[in-house]
């Protein structure tokens, strides 16, 4: 094992990122962003090199290897994703390793039906068709029509981001009053690019603009 690199910031959710590959390392940077504490591991020594500017620590390891894999301490994870489905084995080692090692909560990538039910079986806690979740999100967001992005946050609750309608323009959020009005809680405001969360409830709202929502599914017709 070999750490290269990486930040000394500290956190109070920790993540553990299983094999760099195209997926791993958007998920590592993007987990970064938000102030997320990241071990980025994978045996490619460029792939390491390339994420130790914004994850926390990244490491070379292979992952195949058991003690590898207990050096890591991902029992000191909240979340292990396992992200190499390339290489079958070397994922379901080491979801069998974090979860010996009693971490809390392990995601596995999978290519399809059958790693999904291995990954299953030897203890994941969460598998996900990233090819396939893209999918249905997309069929979502067409179907819908009136969505710039439409993510799950649970079975229930989703997080819309949508067009400023018409009739809201020039209005303010404490005017249009949206959570008793349509149900839908305002947690941020995307405009040319930029995305503002210290909202002023008294701002009128302008053109060009999206609001990110946070709703109940039952209540999405509501925007429509």
């Amino acid at each position: 094992m070999k750490l290269i690199g990486g930040k000394s910031e500290k956190n109070s959710k920790t993540v553990a990122v299983l094999g760099l590959g195209k997926f791993g390392r958007s998920v590592a940077e993007e987990l970064s962003k938000t102030g997320v504490e990241v071990v980025a591991v994978d045996m490619d020594e460029d792939r390491v090199r390339e994420v130790s500017g914004y994850v926390t620590h990244a490491v070379q390891a292979d992952i195949c290897e058991e003690m590898a894999i207990k050096s890591l301490g991902l029992g000191n994870m909240d979340v292990v994703i396992v992200s190499m489905t390339g290489n079958l084995d070397a994922s379901v080692m080491a979801i069998l390793m974090a979860k010996e090692e009693q971490a809390p909560y392990v995601i596995a990538k999978s290519q399809g039906e059958v790693q999904s039910k291995i990954f299953m079986k030897v203890g994941a806690d969460r598998v996900i068709v990233p090819e396939e979740e893209a999918g249905v999100r997309i069929a979502r967001n067409v179907s819908s029509g009136n969505f710039v992005d439409f993510i799950e946050l649970s079975d229930r609750i989703r997080l819309l981001e949508t067009p400023v309608k018409q009739e809201w323009i020039g209005k303010s959020l404490k005017e249009l009053n949206l959570r008793k009005n349509y149900k839908a809680n305002v947690v941020a405001i995307r405009k040319e690019g930029w995305l503002m969360t210290d909202l002023d409830p008294d701002m009128a709202l302008p053109s060009g603009i999206t609001l990110l929502l946070v709703m109940d599914m039952k209540y999405v017709e509501l925007l429509s």
